[in-house]
């Protein structure tokens, strides 16, 4: 295009690029240049945390589902600190062992003053839950309110890789 000073290519200079788009977007070079927001970790905060142990009970039946839902569910976001509200849903068919309630109720609670992302929770939830029951399948859903105009749901399965119409089928069977 003519009368074009400068033809910049993002892919071999890419810092240039950066720097010349920062002055059209309103000069605010400082704020365009500074590094991520979020670091490492923040991506692992709350993953080495030391929570109470999801004690057990030996189960009486075969081939049932267990629901448990904690509808008031909080914990805090590793980078501001603000609180996250939501619903942990927890799914599973248990093997020998059953979740004990009262423990598994402290054991979200913990996570009260936690800093941890919303994705790490469900995950680490689950990963607890199958070690602690051992369960044929698990399945952790997380619905978490609105901040800022967007919502998140994370859903996470156990074993991991299988899809709910995959399980659905194996349990029946088929």
């Amino acid at each position: 295009m003519k009368g074009h000073r400068y033809s910049l290519d993002a892919a071999t200079h890419p810092d240039a690029a950066r720097r010349w788009f920062c002055r059209v977007a309103g000069g605010r070079y400082n704020e365009c240049m500074r590094k991520p927001r979020y670091t490492a970790e923040h991506a692992a905060a709350g993953l080495k945390a030391q929570f109470p142990e999801i004690e057990t009970w030996s189960n009486q039946f075969p081939g049932y589902e267990v629901v448990i839902e904690d509808p008031e569910f909080t914990s805090m976001c590793p980078k501001t600190g603000l609180p996250d509200f939501g619903v942990i849903t927890i799914r599973y068919m248990p093997r020998k062992l059953c979740l004990e309630l009262k423990s598994l109720k402290e054991y979200l609670h913990s996570y009260r003053n936690l800093g941890i992302f919303q994705e790490n929770i469900v995950n680490r939830v689950l990963e607890d839950i199958v070690r602690g029951a051992r369960p044929l399948w698990a399945e952790v859903r997380g619905e978490f309110r609105p901040r800022g105009g967007i919502s998140t749901v994370i859903v996470a399965r156990w074993p991991r890789g299988r899809t709910r119409r995959a399980r659905s089928r194996n349990d029946r069977g088929a």
